[in-house]
């Protein structure tokens, strides 16, 4: 249907596909691996996580909760992702656009809810290290489940609004250089005016509400940790970095990976680039395989129930 000049398109095409479509058999059996991979190392960490008494506490209920989002991202991404590439034949990818809304909006608030989880972790950690003998007090299991709400919650409703804000646009192009759906590469698409503008500023506001100042805070709390333990024992110092290590890794896995992935669509914005749909494809694919990585390995607690149960099924 057109209207005034522009195109107000059903469908869309994902281009991103035309620079894989050489190596989509090898890239699917990859992805595959990936995604089993994700699949069940998230799994087995929430598993003991839930089945030990002893885990039973706020920092790995968060853990458990960054975990869980990250299973679901993959659920997300991944099937997706192979099915297309199983019918990327020309290298182009038809996707409905209420699809693509759906995918875009999953994606943002999953990706959304996570840094706002770790901002969480960071204050629990901040409480537990800085402030020991009122943490009990501060940090209790009900104000543990009223964090875990907000974060879950506010990112789909201020992302949901992003979504309706988008889904209005009319569209003068139906093209996407990139393998899955995401609300600014939508918003790129759209004939500009003001309800372009609208949306684009909206985007920017729940960016720096859900993703940035959370991001500040959790740079502010470890900074602060820092701060306290350059002034207490070293065996202090230590045993409290080592508990922050996983988390901190994990929180820039994420911040490197979401500002690679912006920055790099601000300063290519009007051209396709392969740097660009790599950057997309690597900010989904890292910290979904990593997150289960640093904290199966790096947390000791949780460590030590992996190797027991995989002793214990290999022996049988």
């Amino acid at each position: 249907m057109t209207s005034a000049g522009f195109n107000v398109t059903s469908s869309l095409t994902l281009v991103g596909f035309s620079s894989l479509s050489g190596h989509s058999s090898l890239l699917f059996f990859v992805f595959l691996l990936l995604y089993l991979f994700v699949l069940f190392s998230d799994s087995l960490v929430i598993y003991i996580i839930c089945s030990q008494r002893a885990l039973h506490r706020p920092m790995f209920a968060f853990v458990a909760s960054v975990l869980l989002n990250s299973l679901t991202a993959s659920t997300v991404f991944y099937p997706k992702l192979l099915s297309d590439l199983l019918l990327s034949g020309a290298g182009l990818v038809q996707v409905s656009r209420t699809l693509c809304l759906c995918q875009s909006f999953c994606v943002s608030s999953l990706g959304s809810s996570s840094f706002m989880l770790l901002s969480a972790m960071a204050f629990d950690r901040y409480l537990s290290i800085c402030h020991p003998m009122h943490y009990a007090v501060l940090v209790t299991p009900a104000k543990v489940v009223l964090m875990l709400l907000l974060c879950w919650m506010l990112p789909p409703i201020l992302v949901g609004v992003s979504t309706l804000l988008a889904s209005r646009l009319p569209l003068c192009r139906a093209q996407l250089n990139r393998v899955y759906c995401d609300i600014y590469s939508l918003v790129s698409l759209s004939c500009g005016g003001a309800e372009a503008q609208l949306s684009g500023l909206y985007g920017l506001l729940i960016t720096a509400v859900i993703i940035f100042l959370p991001a500040a805070f959790v740079l502010f709390s470890y900074a602060r940790i820092l701060f306290i333990c350059l002034r207490r024992s070293r065996s202090f110092s230590s045993k409290a970095l080592q508990t922050c290590l996983p988390h901190l890794l994990v929180f820039f896995n994420y911040s490197i990976s979401v500002s690679l992935d912006l920055l790099l669509r601000r300063l290519q914005s009007n051209r396709e680039s392969d740097s660009t749909l790599i950057t997309s494809i690597l900010m989904m694919l890292v910290p979904t395989v990593l997150n289960p990585v640093v904290y199966g390995l790096k947390l000791k607690e949780v460590f030590t129930h992996v190797k027991r149960l995989l002793r214990c099924r290999r022996g049988s």
